[in-house]
């Protein structure tokens, strides 16, 4: 794969939903709690799966999780789970479908513990900052860092589903905590 592709990270390609995906959210600090949720929802849902896979279905997940409110999601119940394997829009994994609802009530948890699960998140960072990397090649780039492993061990001990330490670093560049677009990247140009 190509480190850069169009002045942007190669990762991302040519594809019109992910050069925007990439170009408007990716590396970019989310602090609002229900787009944190959101990409929660959706790198857990991604395990296993291409991340354009999810990307793809992402409206679907909107439908079926109820815009993404944490505190709806938590409330769902087995019924739920049943119309949602029957429901296109997702990936119909009953497994990750049960996550979703438990990691909602977990995240509800967080939010409850720290004030927000922003500030959680910030809690295994040094000095509670984001981190930007400049990296130069796609292959620098890890799958996991000491601030995943550490939160996914801490989610995991809390109860979350489908969190490990690579799913956890991809939901931390997702929401910007770790900033990993590559030095020469028109997004790392624009800062």
């Amino acid at each position: 794969m190509q480190d850069i592709i169009n002045g942007r990270c190669g990762w991302c390609g040519t594809d019109e939903l992910y050069v925007k995906y990439h170009d408007e959210e990716w590396g970019r600090l989310v602090t609002d709690e229900r787009k944190l949720f959101e990409f929660l929802v959706l790198e857990s849902a991604q395990a296993g799966l291409s991340w354009i896979t999810i990307l793809r279905k992402r409206e679907g997940y909107r439908k079926a999780f109820c815009d993404f409110d944490p505190e709806r999601v938590a409330r769902m119940t087995g019924e739920d789970v049943e119309r949602l394997m029957r429901f296109d829009g997702i990936v119909k994994n009953r497994l990750k479908i049960e996550a979703t609802i438990t990691n909602a009530r977990l995240f509800l948890a967080v939010r409850e513990e720290f004030g927000s699960f922003y500030d959680y998140t910030l809690s295994f960072f040094p000095d509670g900052k984001p981190i930007t990397n400049s990296f130069r090649s796609l292959s620098e780039i890890p799958a996991s860092s000491p601030q995943s492993d550490a939160m996914s061990r801490d989610m995991k001990k809390r109860g979350f589903k489908f969190f490990g330490t690579t799913i956890c670093y991809a939901h931390l560049q997702a929401a910007g905590f770790i900033d990993d677009h590559l030095a020469d990247c028109i997004c790392r140009k624009g800062k």
